[in-house]
């Protein structure tokens, strides 16, 4: 168990939070436990570990690491970020209703969709932003409300605090997808949200070379739910994917700072160019969420989505015309990527919902990297020029 608490710097507990040396070795670096079993002294009677699906050295690390900088008292790692949602939905039963942010992940849109609305949940799409169309919906027998702030890809802001308010007062479990934002941007538990859930995928191992997720709450009861699930469904990462995490939380803050910066800039070039139609970016002062932003976030992260005035044939050839930006799924990596969301990471969300929210096939996201600024701008520059010729 870690010593260190939520009193010392995020830095502070990125690098130490659940990372006490090795009392063996005295290994600075927490060790990656490459077993899948322990030894017992009699029956029953182990050192806290057993079976690696169930505990795992390497793991809990990670876990009391990330559930340190979000403000929480319990950590929950999944295989996969999509592994971390699937769990959070699987503590509802048949019949049970989710209220879903209107602009999410597609992958979480079709995991309720097409996987668990055939085990009975039923959900409904709701604006966030809009707290009388969040209230009528909670007064449908709703038992969960999911959103994400900032939204994928549009980077809605939903008031965290108003939202989750709303939630605790129906008897609704709120539920805040923090990963576009990470524990370094803003912290939802401390806003009001039951469950905050990250796709450590992105920023949070920050590399793209690991898939993860977790699961990060102050509720003891839904910790041990949560455990439950992780342990008997079995969808759990392996000790080395849990060492690529802890290693890219270690420079979560700086990389943020950096990630920031450049977003910031190409925001600011993106709005004055002529072909781009709108530039979403919460650290703009044209942005609707803007205010609701920099009340609840420290900076406005790293990811952009503008839409470009073209017809989708042009919107593909400036997406696939960048150098430095890496025409790729995924996002939050120390390289700058490009996506045509409606061809690619919300493929599976039906046109006609993506529309409803202004999600036209001209938007591009953008995750912005820690590359020169002055090199990032010059490739998209020449992008433009190449599509637009």
């Amino acid at each position: 168990m870690s010593t260190h608490n939520n009193t010392e710097g995020f830095s502070t507990r990125a690098i130490h939070a659940g990372q006490e040396p090795d009392p063996t070795t005295g290994a600075v670096m927490t060790p990656v436990y490459l077993t899948s079993t322990y030894v017992q002294s009699a029956p029953g009677v182990n050192q806290g570990f057993e079976y690696s699906r169930t505990h795992n050295p390497t793991r809990t690390a990670l876990q009391e690491c990330v559930a340190s900088l979000e403000g929480g008292a319990h950590g929950i790692a999944f295989a996969s970020g999509l592994a971390a949602t699937h769990g959070v939905f699987s503590l509802l039963s048949q019949g049970d209703r989710v209220v879903l942010g209107h602009d999410v992940y597609g992958g979480t849109y079709r995991l309720l969709a097409q996987v668990m609305s055939r085990q009975g949940l039923t959900f409904e799409v709701v604006d966030t932003t809009d707290f009388e169309a969040v209230r009528a919906a909670f007064e449908t027998k709703t038992q969960m409300v999911w959103f994400e702030t900032p939204t994928n890809p549009l980077l809605h802001v939903s008031d965290i605090k108003a939202v989750c308010e709303l939630a605790r007062g129906a008897g609704v479990l709120s539920v805040v997808d923090n990963t576009f934002a990470t524990p370094y941007l803003q912290t939802p538990l401390a806003l009001g949200a039951d469950i905050v859930v990250h796709s450590m995928t992105k920023y949070l191992g920050g590399h793209s070379d690991v898939v993860g997720g977790m699961c990060v709450t102050n509720d003891a009861q839904l910790d041990e739910r949560l455990r439950f699930l992780q342990n008997a469904v079995g969808a759990v990462p392996g000790p080395l994917d849990c060492f690529l995490v802890l290693r890219g939380l270690k420079t979560l803050a700086v990389r943020m700072e950096r990630h920031c910066d450049n977003a910031e800039a190409i925001a600011a070039w993106l709005g004055g160019h002529d072909k781009v139609r709108f530039v979403a970016y919460p650290g703009r002062s044209d942005h609707p969420g803007h205010e609701a932003a920099a009340t609840q976030m420290r900076r406005f992260g790293g990811m952009i989505s503008f839409d470009v005035d073209a017809d989708l044939e042009t919107a593909t050839r400036l997406a696939s015309s960048t150098k430095l930006f890496a025409l790729a799924e995924s996002l939050g990596g120390v390289e700058s990527l490009l996506d045509h969301p409606a061809s690619m990471t919300h493929g599976s969300v039906p046109r006609e919902e993506r529309l409803k929210s202004g999600f036209t096939d001209g938007l591009l996201r953008l995750s912005v990297g820690l590359e020169d600024i002055e090199d990032l701008v010059a490739d998209l520059k020449a992008a433009f020029k190449t599509a637009f010729p």
